[in-house]
């Protein structure tokens, strides 16, 4: 006879259902590939349906009984999401799970700390992460796949609570044998002359163009990318200059090239860096405690993994003379 399903196989059934793909669900939720499809192979047996259609190369689909299990599937687990937060409020601990979105450009920076250290302080929660861009981190909370996500406040939604936490104003990232590597702040009219090599993310790419519209200059864009450590070797490399608003502790690239961060001279909107939440859904013992958590841990003066506000480094550049 067959084993009853459990609670992680449906986990699994629902990620590879929203994502078409099992190798995308077991990125998203980071588990391997062979053990997601091993659940819905036992979960086919168990019913006796079928659950997918198998495409070639091309992912998943739900059959018409497929998405009839998927609604139900996902009322279960809310139901079990609940039991939690009923058993939590009851014993006034925190547990149960607890799915954390991040920017995937702070991601490498701030979770470790500040969600990973949230896991190892309350041994109860069980969590889960994901990254993405501004855009996929809301609408993954509003669909309910997310319960907060950590990023900036570059666009206000009425179905969207943002809590601001810590300002970010915008630096920029030279070579270490740039030009104006050695001057203690930059203009854009100074930059105007240079190669830019442009953070390519939505919003993000918008809030560093207008810093050009602001100062009524026009961007030399030579390359461009959706990662920032990708732009970061760039610079490091001499290809161009970059905006930034995190501050990694490191000043080298992956590639071993230094970058040197330097103060935008002038009155800039400043990134706010904070947590999102959907706002028709109430906030759980456990994410009302992570949300604590980073309000606690956040601020204008201290961001886990970055580094201080005050650090600018074209003081520790070394100057080559008789160098074209």
């Amino acid at each position: 006879m067959l084993s009853r399903i459990t609670q992680r196989q449906l986990e699994y059934f629902v990620a590879s259902g929203e994502a078409g793909s099992i190798s995308a669900a077991a990125e998203r939720i980071h588990v391997s590939s062979p053990s997601i499809s091993a659940a819905i192979t036992h979960m086919e047996a168990e019913l006796g349906i079928q659950l997918f259609i198998r495409h070639h190369a091309q992912g998943i689909s739900l059959t018409a009984v497929g998405r009839l299990v998927m609604q139900e599937a996902k009322q279960i687990l809310e139901q079990v999401s609940n039991l939690y937060t009923i058993a939590s409020e009851s014993l006034n601990t925190v547990r149960g799970p607890l799915r954390v979105g991040c920017l995937e450009s702070l991601a490498p920076m701030i979770t470790p700390e500040l969600v990973f250290g949230f896991g190892r302080a309350f041994p109860g929660v069980r969590l889960t992460q994901a990254e993405g861009n501004h855009e996929e981190l809301l609408e993954k909370l509003r669909s309910g796949e997310l319960d907060i996500a950590l990023t900036y406040d570059l666009v206000t939604s009425p179905d969207i609570d943002f809590q601001p936490l810590a300002q970010l104003p915008p630096y920029v990232m030279v070579g270490e044998y740039h030009p104006l590597a050695s001057l203690p702040a930059v203009s854009m009219q100074d930059l105007e002359a240079y190669p830019v090599v442009l953070l390519d993310t939505p919003w993000s790419r918008d809030y560093f163009l207008s810093l050009f519209i602001q100062a009524g200059t026009t961007p030399n864009i030579i390359m461009r990318s959706t990662n920032l450590e990708t732009v970061r070797a760039m610079v490091g490399n001499g290809i161009g200059y970059s905006f930034a608003n995190a501050r990694p502790k490191s000043n080298m690239s992956q590639d071993g090239k230094r970058v040197i961060r330097l103060r935008l001279a002038g009155t800039h909107r400043p990134m706010r860096l904070g947590y999102a939440t959907a706002s028709n859904t109430q906030l759980s013992r456990v994410v009302s405690a992570f949300a604590e958590r980073c309000r606690m841990f956040v601020s204008d003066q201290y961001i886990p993994g970055m580094a201080p506000p005050s650090f600018f480094d074209p003081h520790a550049v070394r100057v080559l003379t008789g160098v074209s």
